[in-house]
């Protein structure tokens, strides 16, 4: 048995001989396509803005924060003459004081023997420190000519079980790793890494393995991103240290990446593309959408002091409130043709308010709601327990380019999916009567989205089931008969805790405890760990509140629920005060208030609910004559 093998690896079948080479290497999908044995996926490289530096410390600790987090940028990590990283202090010291545990160098100070790294003389040895261990020390270092370095890279397997290589840029580099490919021997992995120093492209990196069980020309996962072709940066970690046949300390996050599905390399570069689309479309395709609505409100207003449509202003506030209640639905449609930005906008702004005049047609007033609602939810269990990845690739999923969250129901959608299938339940008990009748059936359709919304295997949202529990509770106590009392207001608060433990239930049993919040919450090590998962969350919170446009949006968020507060009388008229709309609209308030007190997202969860309340009020305020 080699020296520092782990206790037990013969025993466990895994191959002492065993060894990885990791190379960065400039090269996209397609070239890395056409090395025999490849299996391929995108990485996502970081958390916010790409630096290589950061990408270089993320995979030597196995593990990743937001780099808004953090209080400082990385520095700059060059290899010295000795064999020992420059910066490297500075990186373990600004490592130390960000809320997690973070331990640059670990890979390498948990291989065995120490890592070895092989590069061309004079290009600047930029990935160096990806073979650096704790202290920033590289077991050997072979610099050398183009054309001898696979052969160094091959001599430095000789003595260590672990290789980083910086290939050779343009044809070169990939003829070696060719070679590295070719020249790999049984038990032997090969990982390699797109290399980029472009911020624009650096948030989502091609990356390819070859030696993975299931062959070669594959895609790639993990459990980390549970989507088909995504796999992160802090994934290369477990992944090598699972080849060596080692145990992955607990401060890594990361999960060994496996293979997944026949490597369709057209996808993706198709799913590469839209994902860098996502971003900036978002905002712009609501804009469409409400341009388009506020021109088919104008019309209308035009045709009724002609006298002609006299009640067309009410049908256009109908159809476009309704119109903006589909677009959760909507948005997969695109998601699955991937078209042109204006084609997108155009299909998004068209099928909304075809689909608000069709439903308010066929559904008498109030009741249209219940239709965007019920086919909302159907829609997105359906995506993910199928697979098709749409909501991924939708304008309102989770933005894997982001680098948080890759899978699941998204902050852009939990609290405005609470606030719609609240709404859908008041529409379906109007006229209503307060009752354990209508309390049930509130209740009801809550737990069923709160299933929805927090299940590993569907929404995997933690804050999803704490926000939608509480808005449900809310709303529930009050369609219940009779005054509030003490009893009822503590079932309300405690209803969160209950969505909790019922997640717990559920993770266990459907996901076997590999779910967001086993892994993160009932896994935990120690208070502390508990403790940086709520200074982070909190930090992401309080960094999204300073965002861009986010704190006018905040304060007009903030500003609207309070006056809707104080006039809910005045604003329920259409509906002639009825308890369940009041309910409803309360629970759906308080749904966003909560979002935004325990989700990352904060102050976005707040917005995207009042938002929501809006445009069921407008539904409302449309009602028909007579």
């Amino acid at each position: 048995m080699l020296a520092g093998a782990p206790p037990g690896a013969e025993a466990s079948g895994v191959p002492t001989s065993t060894s990885v080479v990791l190379a960065f290497v400039p090269a996209e999908e397609p070239e890395l396509a056409s090395v025999p044995g490849m299996s391929i996926g995108i990485m996502s490289a970081t958390q916010g803005p790409y630096s290589a530096e950061q990408l270089l410390l993320d995979i030597t600790q196995g593990a990743r924060i937001a780099s808004s987090a953090y209080s400082s940028p990385p520095p700059a990590l060059t290899l010295n003459a000795n064999g020992t990283i420059a910066g490297w202090i500075a990186a373990r010291r600004r490592a130390s004081e960000a809320p997690q545990i973070l331990t640059p160098g670990l890979l390498a100070g948990t291989a065995p023997g120490g890592t070895g790294y092989a590069a061309p003389a004079g290009g600047g040895a930029p990935d160096a420190a990806a073979a650096a261990d704790r202290g920033g020390s590289i077991g050997s270092v072979s610099i050398g000519a183009d054309t001898t370095l696979v052969a160094r890279a091959s001599a430095l397997l000789a003595s260590r079980r672990l290789v980083v290589a910086d290939l050779s840029g343009g044809a070169t580099g990939l003829a070696q790793l060719r070679a590295l490919a070719a020249a790999r021997a049984p038990g032997e992995l090969l990982i390699a890494v797109e290399r980029t120093a472009d911020p624009a492209r650096g948030a989502l990196l091609w990356g390819a393995v070859t030696g993975l069980a299931g062959g070669g020309g594959r895609e790639l996962t993990s459990q980390t991103t549970n989507e088909r072709g995504l796999i992160t940066s802090v994934d290369i970690a477990p992944t090598i240290l699972r080849q060596l046949g080692l145990p992955i300390p607990a401060d890594m996050r990361g999960d060994p990446i496996h293979t997944d599905g026949v490597l369709h390399s057209a996808s993706l570069r198709a799913l590469m593309a839209r994902l860098h689309a996502i971003t900036p479309r978002r905002l712009r395709a609501l804009a469409w959408l409400l341009v388009a609505w506020a021109l088919l409100l104008g019309v209308c207003v035009s045709a009724s002091r002609f006298g002609s449509q006299p009640h067309a202003p009410a049908w256009a506030m109908r159809t476009g409130a309704l119109g903006v209640l589909w677009a959760p639905v909507i948005v997969l449609i695109p998601a699955a043709m991937e078209p042109g930005a204006a084609v997108e906008y155009l299909t998004i702004s068209l099928a909304c308010l075809a689909l608000g005049a069709l439903t308010d047609l066929v559904l008498p007033w109030p009741r249209a709601p219940l239709a965007p609602a019920i086919v909302a939810v159907v829609a997105l269990t359906v995506d993910a327990l199928a697979g098709t990845q749409l909501l991924m690739r939708s304008l309102l999923g989770p933005d894997p380019i982001l680098g948080a969250r890759f899978y699941g129901i998204g902050n852009e959608l939990k609290s405005g999916l609470a606030v719609l299938v609240l709404a859908a339940v008041a529409a379906a008990l109007y006229p209503a009567t307060r009752g354990r009748r209508a309390a049930t059936a509130m209740a009801g359709a809550g737990i069923l989205l709160a299933v929805v919304e927090g299940s590993a295997r569907i929404g995997a949202g933690v804050g999803g089931v704490i926000l939608v529990s509480a808005g449900t509770a809310v709303a529930t106590v009050m369609l219940l008969p009779g005054a509030l009392t003490r009893r009822r207001a503590l079932i309300a608060l405690i209803a969160p805790v209950l969505g909790l433990v019922a997640l717990t239930a559920l993770d266990l049993a459907t996901a076997h405890g590999t779910g967001h919040y086993t892994g993160s919450i009932l896994n935990a090590r120690s208070a502390g760990d508990l403790r940086d998962v709520i200074v982070r969350r909190y930090t992401a919170a309080w960094d999204e509140l300073g965002n861009g446009a986010m704190p006018v949006a905040a304060a007009i968020a903030v500003l609207c629920a309070a006056l809707g507060v104080h006039r809910r009388e005045r604003l329920l008229t259409p509906v002639a005060d009825d308890p369940a709309w009041l309910a409803a609209l309360c629970g759906g308030l308080a749904a966003g208030v909560v979002g935004a007190l325990v989700e990352d997202s904060g102050p976005v969860l707040l917005v995207v609910a009042v938002f929501a309340l809006g445009y069921v009020l407008a539904y409302l305020w449309g009602r028909p004559a007579g």
